[in-house]
């Protein structure tokens, strides 16, 4: 996404929120942000908005306080009016509904990022959102070479044949050198995975090739480890040449950060939520049973 998109969205959910004149804290209305979370149909977006709430009892955090059942008009054409079924939702509410969206989405890497920080600072979205779509880029590999073992070990490869399989394919991929050597020039520790500590284009990199060996491997009906290999071999070779054709050399990136730690703060930052979330009930001083739900008369359908 480009810096003036972040822009653009950051300002546009600027200008959603609301400040509720008695406690000051800023929320949403959720027919105004659903399509910024991907969503084109309330009916949909509900169901998100439930599953957000229970996340949010499963945390002990008070639902009603973050999740507030209002109504609202809407047009109905023809310069009629209709009463619809809405919801006021805080901060931490529109994190919750962000966080079971796919995060390889860029509106919901967004909205993850945006509503996770308290700070407004465009620079911190940015970032943000580069390490979401670092731990998503991971997380996908791991699917993919889950697959391709399968397909593997299908296939009569064994575990250390498979291990013979991927470190042959990263010697392509990083114009000879093995994964230990890899991790050596990286400073990997040798229990860990090199794939945790690569960048984003070298995670897509290697998914891409992985990708290919597996649906060729089932296409030509490769059995065992040697054509196994080989297939592997020569798709990683192609995703070097492709990455090399724009001055791209995977074996000179420097190494990113453990994604292991990026997750630790990705949970750190939902538990700093739900402690601002408890905190704000308490400053209000109303007891966890109390009802807050606002209507506008009886139940509006969607």
């Amino acid at each position: 996404m480009e810096r003036f998109d972040i822009e653009e969205r950051k300002l546009t959910l600027d200008d959603l929120a609301y400040v509720d004149e008695e406690s000051g804290v800023e929320y949403w209305y959720a027919r105004d942000i659903m399509g910024f979370l991907g969503y084109a149909k309330w009916q949909n977006f509900e169901v998100a908005v439930k599953k957000a709430m229970v996340s949010a009892e499963s945390s002990k955090v008070p639902v009603q306080y973050h999740f507030t059942g209002v109504s609202n008009m809407i047009e109905a054409g023809k310069g009629a009016k209709r009463e619809v079924r809405d919801y006021k939702l805080t901060r931490y509410a529109c994190y919750l509904i962000a966080q079971n969206g796919d995060p390889r989405k860029e509106e919901i890497a967004f909205a993850q990022s945006y509503f996770a920080l308290q700070t407004r600072k465009q620079e911190l979205i940015e970032e943000r959102m580069a390490e979401l779509n670092r731990l998503a880029l991971r997380d996908r590999l791991s699917e993919t070479e889950k697959e391709f073992s399968r397909i593997a070990y299908e296939r009569g490869v064994d575990g250390a044949g498979f291990a013979r399989i991927r470190s042959k394919g990263d010697a392509a991929l990083f114009g000879g050198h093995s994964t230990a050597d890899m991790k050596k020039r990286l400073g990997v520790r040798k229990s860990k995975p090199l794939a945790d500590h690569l960048p984003s284009v070298t995670l897509a990199a290697k998914q891409l090739a992985t990708e290919m060996t597996s649906h060729n491997v089932v296409r030509k009906d490769l059995q065992g480890e040697p054509p196994i290999a080989d297939e592997h071999v020569q798709n990683n070779l192609g995703v070097r040449s492709i990455l090399g054709q724009r001055g791209i050399k995977p074996e000179e990136l420097p190494p990113e950060e453990d994604v292991k730690k990026l997750e630790r703060r990705v949970v750190g930052d939902t538990r700093e939520l739900e402690r601002g979330a408890k905190g704000f009930v308490a400053q209000r001083g109303i007891a966890d049973g109390d009802a807050v739900e606002e209507s506008g008369g009886s139940d509006p359908g969607a």
